[in-house]
C-alpha cells in the first residue's frame, strides 16, 4: 500500500507543484517540464505496481447494474477530457471540463471497486481534481470562456469517447480486469 500512497502523493505534488510554489518552479525554467513530467510518469508507474500490489479491505464489488453506470460515467469522462467541451457547443463554458472529467473517472471506477486500495487510487486521485480546481479558481478568478463552437464537435468528440472507451475496455480485459461484464 506503501507504493500507492506515494504515487498519490507524488501525483498531488508534482501537478500542485507550479501553483503552490510558483517561484520555485519558475526558478527551474524549462527544465523544470522535464522534471514535472518525470515525476509524474514516475508517480503513474508507483500508482500501477502499488494498486496492483495492495490488500485492504473489501467493502462492495461489482454487480451488472453498476459496471454499466460505470461505463456511461467513462464515455462522459472521456468526453469531458477530450478537446469537445472547449471545441464545441454543449460544454464550452465550463471551466475544468478535464478536472470534471478525471473527476468522473475516478468516482465510475469507486462505484465498481469497492476496496480500500481504490479508495487510495481513485479516491485520492478525485480529490487531487477537486482541489486543483479550487487551487486554479483561486490562483485565477477570473476566467473566459472559448467561443462557442459547433454542435458538430461534440458529435465528433462524444463518438471518439465511445471508440476510445471501446479501446480501453479491450486494455483492461487483456490485463484481466473485465470491463464490460
Amino acid at each position: 500500500m506503501l507504493l500507492l500512497i506515494l504515487g498519490v502523493a507524488l501525483w498531488w505534488a508534482a501537478h500542485l507543484f507550479k501553483r503552490i510554489a510558483p517561484a520555485q518552479r519558475a526558478a527551474m525554467g524549462d527544465k523544470g517540464r522535464g522534471l514535472v513530467a518525470l515525476a509524474i510518469g514516475v508517480s503513474v508507474l508507483l500508482m500501477i505496481f502499488g494498486y496492483r500490489m495492495a490488500d485492504g479491505a473489501f467493502f462492495w464489488g461489482r454487480s451488472p447494474a453498476m459496471v454499466g453506470i460505470n461505463n456511461l460515467l467513462m464515455i462522459v469522462a472521456l468526453y469531458l477530457t477530450s478537446p469537445g467541451p472547449s471545441k464545441g457547443a454543449l460544454f464550452y463554458k465550463m471551466r475544468h471540463p478535464m478536472l470534471t472529467g478525471f473527476l468522473v473517472w475516478a468516482l465510475a471506477h469507486l462505484l465498481v471497486n469497492g476496496d480500500t486500495p481504490s479508495f487510495v487510487l481513485f479516491g485520492g486521485l478525485g480529490l487531487w481534481a477537486l482541489v486543483e480546481m479550487a487551487v486554479i479558481n483561486r490562483a485565477e478568478p477570473n476566467w473566459t470562456p472559448p467561443a462557442k463552437g459547433a454542435i458538430k464537435k461534440d458529435a465528433i468528440f462524444l463518438a471518439a469517447s465511445v471508440v476510445l472507451l471501446a479501446v480501453i475496455g479491450w486494455i483492461h480485459t487483456w490485463l484481466g480486469a473485465a470491463t464490460f461484464g
